[in-house]
């Protein structure tokens, strides 16, 4: 064995070196035809020129690589590079690429009073006159080509300036902003935004059956909200189950159901199932940014009164709300609420309504404590269904739901990575027990507050630090409160926030945050995106607040289907049980949904998953000392 045969490295080295060399080189010859035109004129004399065939060259875009580039041009002494004709020139000079693929244009101009002599001719390109180049005849006689045309978007720069105008008097800079973040939610996703500054209270719209009782955004949007209402349905069995069940019977025959809930596509299925099974519907939002505008005009296309539109003021909350109530020859006798505030407007404004109410469903914290305060004042005249505390809405739209939507909501808004984040959830209820399941998978270390034993002490068994908000408030980078309770990030704390701290609520009400406080004149306020303010310190500070303390998910992002669709059945079946009942089953105070409505709603929802129940046998159902049928747990049990 030779030395190369041991040593093979030694022997390639020699290679990549004249590799590498001929590369240089072949590069230098390429860079030969762009020399100055004293070097080209000083080898004149010593070069001659030959003549090149007469064959026209193709034309060459500035923009696509040159032949030589791609080393298809052998090294040829003694002959110069040809230059194109005029016309070759004129129509390169068209040359636009769009998307990676060159489109000549329709018009070439060429100018035959430009011709340049035949092949034989050098070319150069002179710096000082911005590209524009020169060709060296055979004679030696120096003409100016045709100069290359700047590539000029004209018809995207003027469809690009257009754009404003599609979205009414907003600035630029917040039409961008604002139709990145619609996208975001369903909510604006269509929005015809053409009349955006106009309010709807001020608008006169119809349907196309030429009736009118409502106020949403834009009535055009209804086939975009008819087709989201349609796929909502996929994922609401029971309802639809429901609806094929009782239609024939009409259970809400008669029923005059005003609602104030979050108008969404499932609110939507809710709606229309109740009035398949007879009931007249009037409906306000409970939200000010929870409202999908498309699924609203979708409502009112289908002939409901429906009063809301995504992005309500303060005044125009209250405004919808009147107008479900106070209405010309219709009397509502069943309320639906979400948050107690149509029920709190009836007592308020019109008390004498309840004369003829015969009971109110109720799905929220909040609301359920307003319900509450008035049966222990003694001044609930109707019975109510406290739908908030029934099994099939807290262990699964609590629960199941924020597990999913306080991710959604986050995401959509800050764009933020959990992983390695330092986030305190104030309230570990079945609504903090979601929102932290679903962080601690996410990589974030997770601080839990709490102020009852036994939910502190499933918060430590779970793998959660209890804390006080005071101990890691300078510390934590997303501050998330779940509590339905007011006051709990108050000013002294959100003044010792570290900077881009993220602070939102996942509560129904909006009293969590002390968003009061933060309107002083000292701090700024800076939008952001949709639903999504910078609050800046007068150092620079800044925190992140999302929807103005309100609730996230669904201000910010959607909520699963699926889990709404056991809500909304519970919903359904409570109005059913309380317009249906006999005179004096239910009295003036707050009742939970019986046991057995609970075990139906949840087993309307068990063939999705393909599920099969085990049945008791007789024996087994009399050693436990249950119906075969059910109920199956006492009402104390603890799901």
């Amino acid at each position: 064995m030779n030395y190369i045969d041991q040593n093979p490295l030694l022997f390639c080295r020699p290679l990549r070196l004249v590799s590498a060399c001929v590369s240089v080189l072949e590069k230098g010859l390429c860079e030969i035809a762009a020399m100055s035109v004293q070097v080209v004129a000083a080898k004149m004399a010593e070069v001659e020129l030959k003549d090149i065939p007469s064959k026209e060259l193709a034309p060459v875009s500035p923009l696509t690589p040159k032949a030589e580039d791609k080393g298809l041009v052998k090294n040829e002494p003694n002959v110069a590079v040809a230059a194109p004709s005029s016309s070759a020139v004129a129509v390169a000079a068209e040359t636009v690429v769009v998307r990676g693929e060159p489109s000549l244009s329709p018009t070439p101009s060429p100018n035959p009073a430009a011709k340049m002599p035949q092949a034989s001719a050098m070319k150069r390109t002179d710096p000082q006159q911005n590209g524009g180049e020169t060709f060296i005849g055979r004679d030696g006689a120096v003409a100016e080509a045709p100069r290359m045309k700047k590539i000029q978007f004209a018809d995207q720069k003027q469809e690009f300036n257009k754009r404003p105008s599609k979205i009414g008097r907003r600035s630029l800079s917040r039409s961008i902003s604002q139709s990145s973040t619609d996208s975001y939610s369903s909510a604006a996703s269509y929005t015809d935004s053409s009349d955006d500054e106009t309010s709807p209270r001020d608008k006169q719209q119809k349907n196309s059956k030429g009736s009118s009782d409502f106020c949403i955004k834009n009535i055009k949007q209804a086939d975009f909200g008819r087709r989201e209402i349609e796929i909502a349905e996929q994922e609401m069995p029971a309802l639809m189950a429901l609806r094929k069940r009782a239609q024939g019977e009409k259970p809400l025959a008669g029923a005059k159901v005003v609602g104030c809930t979050h108008i969404t596509a499932q609110t939507a299925v809710l709606m229309e199932t109740l009035s398949a099974l007879g009931a007249q519907c009037r409906w306000a939002a409970c939200n000010i940014y929870s409202t999908q505008n498309e699924v609203a005009a979708a409502l009112a296309e289908g002939g409901f009164s429906v009063f809301a539109w995504k992005g309500e003021s303060e005044d125009d909350f209250w405004w919808c709300i009147d107008r479900c109530v106070n209405v010309e020859g219709w009397q509502p006798n069943m309320i639906l609420d979400d948050g107690g505030d149509l029920t709190h407007w009836i007592y308020k404004k019109y008390p004498n309504m309840f004369k003829k109410i015969k009971g109110i469903v109720e799905e929220s914290v909040t609301g359920v404590h307003r319900l509450y305060q008035l049966s222990k004042a003694g001044k609930l005249c109707v019975p109510a269904m406290n739908v908030n505390d029934s099994v099939t809405k807290q262990k699964f739209d609590n629960l199941y739901c924020c597990r999913e939507s306080i991710l959604d909501g986050l995401k959509r808004t800050t764009d933020v990575m959990f992983g390695g984040k330092q986030v305190v959830v104030c309230g570990y209820g079945e609504v903090g027990k979601g929102c932290c399941a679903a962080l601690k998978a996410m990589g974030s270390i997770v601080y839990v507050t709490e102020i009852d034993p036994i939910c502190a002490l499933q918060a430590c068994m779970d793998g959660f630090r209890l804390v006080k908000l005071s101990e890691v408030i300078r510390q934590v980078d997303i501050v998330i409160t779940c509590t339905g309770n007011k006051n709990v990030v108050v000013r002294e704390y959100l003044d010792r926030m570290k900077n881009g701290c993220i602070v939102c609520n996942m509560g129904h009400s909006n009293t969590e945050i002390d968003v009061a406080s933060l309107r002083t004149p000292e701090l700024t306020w800076e939008r952001v995106r949709s639903q999504v303010d910078h609050v800046i310190w007068p150092d620079g500070k800044r925190i992140v607040l999302l929807a103005e303390g309100r609730l996230l998910n669904l201000s910010c992002s959607t909520v699963p289907t699926f889990v709404l669709s056991i809500t909304a059945t519970t919903q359904a079946l409570a109005l059913i049980e309380l317009y249906n009942a006999p005179e004096g089953r239910y009295k003036q105070d707050v009742y939970l949904l019986p046991k057995k409505m609970d075990e139906y709603v949840a087993s309307l929802h068990l063939p999705t998953f393909d599920a099969h129940l085990t049945e008791l046998t007789e024996e087994q159902a009399k050693y436990l000392g249950l119906n075969k049928n059910g109920p199956f747990k006492p009402n104390y049990y603890r799901y």
